[in-house]
């Protein structure tokens, strides 16, 4: 039990601390197997990584996954190099081969890149689509930290203050919800993904999500019209941030502009946890007004948050016939399954 309250401590006070490396999201992803590395030093812990692994069917192999790993000093090179050999140990354990991770660290950091390739890494080039990332390479992120509710808001482009006003004149109002209100909230998931064509997890996922990760590091916010539900956001908040994880709207009374008043309604919750970032999740890199994505990416830089590249994904190879196999398949797989989805049409 001493060993978990000081990984909590750390996981929740460390800069680098993200949800995607907390126990508890391990737990979310429990069709996974889970390993968590812990480096200490003289008794003070120095750096964790919370790995996530599953079974390749047919070939009877691993694959390793640190999503949004290291959590440490990024210039740590002897705990980032510790942390990488306990990882390699668990590959073996588990006859993983390959170990994949994508740090929640800036694309700028040359020290770090530096560092990675020195204690082994190779790093993925030429990203060219989403699709080849498992986490979003770049994101708005806004700095909350010594920010008071009126300078937050009036931190934000003029179009975007009036939005927000203009929900709350047409009497959009904000409620907490519970989890009965998953439901609801699944139910504007569905009519947003059938608008704008992207897949829903299931209902089971969310209720998922929303167990593990109680009491304290998510919510469900409804936005409502008359008593009619019209928007609904479930945020994750972790250590010194808050993350916009999923969120719709309905069709009928998006001229009310709830989602503007959702967004800020996410922030004034981590500035009353003292969080210091709110962080938007993914946007388009390619920021032409040609980008069927770029709705979304003009929708957030609205609140003036800094425009965030990641290090591209980091990998270790430990069975290059293994995985060149396991990547000519995942290839042909989604060639078939584009293929199908052309016939469907």
């Amino acid at each position: 039990m001493e060993q978990d309250k000081r990984l909590d401590n750390f996981l929740e006070t460390n800069k680098k601390s993200h949800f995607l490396q907390s126990p508890e999201w391990a737990k979310v992803k429990s069709d996974w197997e889970h390993e968590m590395v812990v480096v200490e030093k003289e008794g003070e812990i120095k750096g964790t990584m919370s790995i996530l692994l599953r079974k390749v069917p047919i070939f009877n192999r691993y694959i390793m996954y640190a999503p949004r790993g290291f959590v440490c000093d990024e210039h740590d090179k002897d705990t980032l190099k510790e942390l990488t050999e306990k990882a390699k140990e668990i590959a073996k354990k588990y006859k993983a081969f390959i170990f994949r991770l994508d740090p929640d660290i800036s694309n700028e950091d040359e020290e770090f890149k530096k560092i990675a390739q020195e204690i082994g890494y190779k790093i993925k080039k030429n990203i060219k689509n989403i699709d080849q990332v498992i986490q979003p390479k770049y994101v708005f992120r806004l700095t909350l930290s010594n920010k008071t509710e009126d300078e937050l808001l009036a931190s934000f482009n003029q179009k975007t203050r009036y939005n927000i006003r203009l929900a709350i004149k047409k009497g959009v109002t904000i409620r907490e919800g519970s989890r009965d209100d998953l439901k609801i909230f699944y139910d504007i998931m569905k009519e947003t993904g059938s608008r704008d064509n992207f897949f829903i997890r299931p209902l089971s996922y969310f209720e998922h999500i929303y167990e593990c990760m109680q009491p304290n590091h998510v919510k469900l916010i409804i936005a409502e019209h008359e008593g009619n539900p019209i928007a609904a956001v479930m945020p994750i908040m972790y250590g010194n941030k808050v993350w916009y994880l999923y969120g719709g709207s309905s069709n009928k009374y998006r001229n009310l502009m709830p989602n503007y008043l959702l967004q800020f309604e996410m922030m004034k919750w981590g500035l009353e946890n003292n969080c210091d970032i709110y962080d938007f999740r993914g946007v388009s890199g390619f920021k032409s007004e040609d980008d069927p994505q770029y709705g979304v990416y003009r929708f957030k830089k609205g609140f003036n948050g800094d425009f965030v590249e990641f290090v591209d994904e980091l990998y270790i190879i430990f069975n290059p016939l293994m995985n060149w196999i396991f990547n000519v398949s995942e290839k042909c797989y989604k060639l078939l399954n584009r293929i199908k989805n052309k016939l469907k049409k």
